[in-house]
């Protein structure tokens, strides 16, 4: 499977969490913090569900709550998807 970038974890965002009006997420949000893009922790559970569907992966509940950037998110992500290529 291809990794997690930055326009599919918008897409992600968007469709499972919701668009925060007043956040542009076409702007440059990588190292931004979730709080300050308008996600809360039920958010991010909700963002997390939707990746483990579409991309057939765990994510454990307490790294999502510990998670705190975009950047952080794909790391995490890409890394359950390359473990489970090999």
């Amino acid at each position: 499977m291809a990794p997690l970038n930055l326009d599919d974890l918008r897409r992600i965002l968007v469709s499972c969490a919701g668009d925060n009006d007043g956040v542009d997420l076409d702007g440059d949000i990588i190292d931004r913090s979730f709080e300050d893009l308008g996600y809360d922790s039920l958010a991010l559970l909700e963002t997390a569900a939707c990746i483990e569907r579409e991309y057939g992966i765990d994510l454990a509940d307490e790294d999502m709550a510990g998670m705190q950037t975009p950047r952080a998110l794909l790391e995490t992500v890409n890394g359950a998807v390359s473990a489970g290529a090999s």
